[in-house]
């Protein structure tokens, strides 16, 4: 077994403890009662009553009073006071303060704090403090050992090691969090994670747990992603992360498969957001990217991460796979801002008519309307007016728009007739089709 005593020693000065107090005040309200007295008559359904103002008691007004909130760990990150932690650790407080491992206590101020990948950076009023060493997060390999020191449920500096149990673990948007087995606990968030050779290389931040307490199960914030936005907040306060406007899906082993692309990979554009980089671009729904900058999309979690750090205003190029083959389009990386809603699919504005081709696969389906395709912004497609047997199975289901089938678009019901009259009925047949803002791929398997 290793011995971790000379890594404590080099890196536990580094750690701190941070605890977090809000501001609470205890004021009467209009009713000239407290809090206290209201719940009282709330809980037991009492009509609250309504004092008079000249026989209501004249309370001195309350000041506010800092209480707990929580307690976290950090560590430092530069020996002139920025410190490190979960932006969970310090979301909402008033009052943050910094105790290091010499009892020295400071209050500190928060630099700023990226929700999205939890990460948080503050900042006290010292200088020659011992500052951590960040190490390469690549060379981290699964079953190797490291260490966590941290406050689990308040005991300032207390120390697990465990080994690396998997990296590049998906459980959020823009982070492949490192998994190990080492002891983590409430109070160990922010806390950092340390290899043999003392250099940390994550943040504690989450556990899977079903009871509250650690169960074998541990997340870490890489040390690379972490530094990436410490350095945006201690520069300017908030991190800004690119975007293309596109909404994404998993690729299928069969929908690989039934369109020519081989192998499951890459991300399936389900939407295209009007006026977005994408759509400015040339993305459409149902194209699968590919490539972003030359590098491949090998699971749907890879895009996000990969545009979401391109800074905004860069030139750059995703390669998508469409109809069979691919290709490269230029696209100028925009800001992230908040997703719109998604806008409700017009009425079909006339009645369909049934098409005996689309019958054979329990289709039922009609043109779009000129309105229709100006309100969505389509050249072609086909509504499906009911979907029954083998259309159903494959998840199909009435106001569907189907724009494209066996990899060929399908301008109107007689276009679709002829394409499906030409499609191998003793394979799965491809569709894909358009249910609200949402593009995605079915495949229809007749005769099951």
């Amino acid at each position: 077994m290793p011995d971790f005593t000379d890594l404590v020693d080099q890196v536990g000065p580094s750690v701190v403890n941070i605890r977090t107090v809000e501001k609470v005040s205890s004021r009467s309200n209009a009713n000239g009662m407290d809090e206290e007295m209201l719940e009282f008559f709330r809980r037991f359904g009492v009509p609250i009553p309504n004092v008079p103002r000249q026989q209501r008691p004249q309370r001195p007004q309350q000041e506010e009073e800092a209480q707990p909130r929580g307690v976290g760990s950090g560590f430092i990150l530069t020996s002139d006071g920025f410190v490190m932690t979960n932006a969970h650790v310090v979301d909402g407080a008033d009052e943050v303060i910094v105790t290091l491992t010499d009892k020295r206590e400071f209050k500190a101020r928060i630099v700023g704090a990226d929700k999205r990948t939890d990460v948080a950076v503050v900042k006290i009023e010292a200088s020659g403090l011992p500052a951590v060493k960040v190490g390469d997060v690549s060379r981290l390999r699964v079953g190797e050992w490291v260490m966590a020191i941290g406050s689990p449920f308040g005991l300032e500096n207390t120390v697990t090691a465990g080994i690396v149990s998997a990296k590049q673990r998906d459980t959020g948007d823009y982070l492949p969090f490192i998994q190990t087995d080492v002891a983590i606990n409430p109070g160990n968030s922010g806390g950092p994670l340390i290899n043999m050779r003392g250099e940390v290389v994550g943040i504690n931040s989450q556990i899977y747990s079903r009871s509250g307490g650690f169960m074998g199960i541990s997340f870490a914030i890489p040390m690379d992603e972490a530094i990436r936005v410490s350095d945006q907040l201690r520069a300017s306060g908030r991190v800004t992360r690119g975007r293309i406007g596109v909404q994404i899906g998993p690729v299928t082993k069969d929908v690989a498969e039934s369109i020519g692309l081989g192998k499951a990979q890459g991300a399936l554009v389900t939407g295209v957001e009007a006026g977005s980089p994408a759509d400015k671009a040339g993305v459409e729904a149902g194209d699968i990217i590919t490539r972003f900058d030359g590098k491949p999309i090998e699971k749907v979690a890879d895009l996000p991460r990969l545009v979401g750090n391109t800074k905004p205003g860069n030139r750059s190029s995703v390669t998508v796979f469409r109809r069979g083959a691919s290709r490269d389009l230029a696209i100028t990386i925009a800001e992230i801002e908040p997703d719109k809603p998604a806008t409700k699919v017009a009425e079909r504005e006339e009645k369909p008519k049934a098409s005996a081709a689309a019958q054979q696969m329990g289709l039922s389906v009609t043109d779009l309307t000129d309105a229709q395709k100006k309100e969505l912004k389509l050249k072609g497609g086909v509504v499906v007016a009911a979907a029954t047997d083998a259309a159903a199975r494959a998840g199909l289901r009435e106001g569907d728009i189907i724009l494209s089938v066996a990899n060929t678009e399908v301008s109107g019901v007689k276009d679709f007739e002829s394409v499906l009259s030409k499609a191998d009925k003793s394979k799965p047949i491809n569709v894909l089709y358009r249910r609200g803002e949402w593009a995605q791929y079915a495949l229809i398997r007749p005769g099951k």
